[in-house]
């Protein structure tokens, strides 16, 4: 089974025992985001990546740079513990870690939460890979994925699902990342790019595989 599989009857699942209204708001939602042309300044192949330095889930940090100087750095946008969707590419991935490693590629994960919470997700996952916390989506926005959460969608997470994005990531904003992988090159600059503005969207990990032993 794909992860794209998995994901849908993720969707299903989820989505089948809402009311109509709520699953129409979620929809409208994605499509008003990909129509806003978010998509359009997204970092893409051949592009400079921005360098950072972010705070792991045991609050250590974690250079980009210092990173490549090992070899390839593969980089997934991932939104919070509270996201079914990311959280089963998360277990997905990590059955990649070995085969990126065979190309001297180190894999993480970037996310607006704050490290206690990508702590738990580590976890309870049992990750063998780090989780950066992003505050205010910063590096997220460098790569072009940063978007705000509003009305109604905002409502809904917040007063129906019980998702409040400032308890998770400590600030007002209500901004999130589009679901995005990258792989970076030890010369800094992007070698592949995927994103997903629909989010439960994703590619199955051995891409990133077929990507690398390309480069």
């Amino acid at each position: 089974m794909t992860l794209q599989d998995s994901l849908d009857k993720l969707k299903e699942r989820i989505e089948g025992g809402m009311p109509p209204q709520i699953v129409n708001i979620m929809h409208q939602a994605t499509a008003d985001l990909e129509a806003s042309g978010i998509g359009e300044g997204i970092l893409k192949v051949g592009d400079k990546a921005p360098e950072f330095k972010l705070p792991n889930q045991d609050g250590n940090l974690v250079s980009s740079t210092e990173l490549l100087k090992n070899g390839p750095l593969v980089v997934t946008f991932y939104r919070g513990a509270w996201c079914p969707y990311c959280n089963t590419d998360l277990g997905n991935l990590k059955r990649y870690t070995a085969e990126l490693q065979e190309f001297n590629a180190t894999m993480i994960s970037v996310s607006p939460q704050m490290p206690q919470y990508n702590k738990q997700i580590t976890t309870q996952q049992r990750l063998n890979f780090d989780l950066l916390s992003d505050s205010e989506n910063n590096v997220a926005n460098e790569f072009g994925l940063r978007w705000e959460m509003v009305d109604p969608l905002k409502s809904l997470y917040r007063d129906s699902f019980g998702i409040n994005l400032p308890n998770y990531n400590g600030d007002e904003s209500w901004t999130l990342p589009v679901p995005a992988r990258f792989i970076i090159g030890t010369d800094g600059i992007i070698k592949y790019a995927e994103f997903s503005i629909d989010y439960t969207k994703r590619p199955n990990p051995d891409v990133l595989v077929k990507a690398l032993s390309e480069i």
